[in-house]
Formats: C-alpha cells, structure tokens, sequence
C-alpha cells in the first residue's frame, strides 16, 4: 500500500454482537443496498409473489400459510417484508395486510413495486422486529420469508414478540437459513460442500468498517430455534427443510443448485398460538 492510502477492506469475524449493535449495522446495510437489491433480485422474485427463499418455491406451491382462500379477510403481519412482495401476495387474496421493514431503503423499494403494480397495496411500517408497534392479539397470520429472523441477536424475544401479537389460534411462519449451512463454506461451489466449522458455534457472523460492525447475521443451532418458538408459548406444527427444485439454475450468492441438491439451504417454522 502506497504512504497515505487508506484500506478500507472490511474484517470479517465470528464474533459476539449485541442487539443494539445488529441493529445499527443491519440498518445501515439494508439502507445502502435496497435498490441494488432489488435490481439484482426483484425479476426472481416476483413483486407480488411469496417466495420462501434462493430454491424458488412459492407459497403457491407449498401453502405454508394454509388455504389461500381462507386470507379474504384475514388480518396480516408481514415482518422484516423488505419489498413487501409477500405482502402484496396476501392483500391480492382479500388479506388486511401490514408489512414492516427495520430499513428505510427497503421501504423505499416497497413503495416504488407499489408504483408499478396493480391491484391492493399493504400497508407499510417502519420497526424493528422485535418491538413491534401494534397491540396484543393483533393479527390472524404473521410471516417473513427470510426477513429479520436471521438479522437479531435476541431471536428468542422476537419468537415472544411475534407470540404476542398473534391472536388465539393464529399462525406464525417465517423462512431463515437452515442451521447446517454454519458448518460450511459460504461458497456456492465444491469448496462449499465441506464442514470446516462448528455447527453448535453460534456467535453470529460480523462484517465490520473502522472496528465498526457493517453487517450482522446470526445462527441458532436447529434444537435452539425449536425452543425458542415453544418457549415463546407457541405450538410448533412443521418445519420444512426445502431441497432444490430442479428448473432453478440460478446461482444467489453462495447458494447454488450443486450445494441445494446436497444440503437443505432454507428451513421454513410455522407454529401456532394456543386457541
């Protein structure tokens, strides 16, 4: 490096992060890349699609949320909604929808699908997951697909904040990474198909600038994200572990059809509370 340059190569650790640190840096990051986001993503996607996660499988295909014809009328959470394209999904379906987002760019890229998509928009919101701005026993249904869940440090207090606004008898899905993927390279070919971790190391993954975290994702090993949706008082009633369909040839950053066909990438939890 030349006298004066700065290097601005990021630090990449496993390392401890508080909330309020996760927080911020997963703000920040979101805030910098909603729009590159959505131009990289947006076409597979869909803008009025619930799709779970990189292998392309849709609430149309697998009815995480149960009957579609049974949302006219349902009242809908969509947390960490990102573009809100699952919320758009449900509204399309007669739903009453809500969808909230931690990052003000991502909202942004909510409102301009709004723009060009015809037909009921949801709702929008700005919060954190984990403190939800709504009163108990709000909503008949609440979902993310990949949204917030892996992005806290209290995971277990988000499990208790989605309990809370659920209404008796109401479901709670969400989409994350599924917890084997820690224990392998986060790279889409063969180097990625090695265990060189720990599966039960659970000090999350930190992207940082100038000792500053940038970025935060966190791991819970599959025992303890089962019990933190029982301990949240909830009733587990599956958990999907979706394997790669073979029409998808996309590449989503490490995920790949070479390690999807191989390893499950994404576990869908839907549980209910109690009636």
């Amino acid at each position: 490096m030349d006298e004066g340059q700065v290097d601005y190569t990021e630090a990449v650790s496993r390392r401890a992060s508080s909330q309020a640190e996760t927080v911020a840096a997963n703000r920040g990051w979101w805030d910098r890349e909603a729009s590159a986001y959505l131009t990289e993503h947006g076409e597979f996607l869909g803008d009025a699609d619930l799709v779970w996660g990189p292998e392309g499988w849709s609430e149309d295909d697998l009815h995480v949320l149960g009957d579609p014809t049974a949302l006219q009328g349902r009242t809908v959470l969509e947390f960490g909604g990102g573009g809100a394209r699952g919320g758009r999904w449900c509204a399309a379906r007669g739903a009453r929808v809500v969808s909230t987002d931690l990052s003000a760019g991502m909202l942004t890229t909510a409102r301009a699908i709004d723009a060009r998509t015809e037909g009921v928009a949801p709702l929008l919101a700005r919060a954190d997951a984990t403190r939800l701005p709504f009163a108990d026993a709000s909503f008949d249904i609440v979902f993310s697909a990949y949204g917030a869940t892996p992005f806290v440090a209290d995971s277990a207090g988000l499990m208790r904040e989605l309990a809370r606004v659920l209404r008796p008898g109401g479901r709670l899905a969400f989409s994350t990474t599924h917890p084997i993927r820690w224990a392998f390279p986060d790279v889409p070919g063969p180097e990625g198909l090695t265990a060189t971790m720990s599966y039960f190391d659970e000090r999350p993954y930190v992207e940082a600038e100038w000792d500053r975290a940038s970025y935060v994702e966190h791991h819970r090993t599959m025992g303890n994200r089962i019990a933190e949706i029982i301990d949240a008082g909830l009733v587990l009633r599956a958990v999907h572990e979706l394997e790669w369909p073979l029409d998808n040839t996309e590449v989503w950053g490490a995920r790949s059809p070479l390690r999807g066909r191989l390893l499950p990438g994404t576990a869908i939890f839907v549980a209910t509370r109690p009636g």
